[in-house]
């Protein structure tokens, strides 16, 4: 599905990088797109949007899945 969304939809570089920070990056890097910071273990909805990107964060606010479209 990522495959019919505009722009960049993935970013495996922000791994590690403070969640907020990483938020901010993709959305100037995908204007199109929300960046969702989420900690870890939180229940999100399943369902597929071009507009979403979740932000999975550790207990110290740190990037932990490389962030894409969904």
């Amino acid at each position: 599905m990522e495959g019919r969304c505009l722009g960049k939809n993935k970013w495996p570089e922000v791994v590690g990088m403070d969640g907020d920070e990483a938020a901010e990056k993709i959305e100037r890097e995908n204007e199109k797109v929300n960046a969702i910071v989420v900690p870890e273990g939180s229940v999100v909805t399943m369902d597929f949007k071009c507009t979403r990107v979740w932000v999975w964060v550790d207990k110290h606010g740190r990037v932990t899945r490389m962030p894409k479209i969904g």
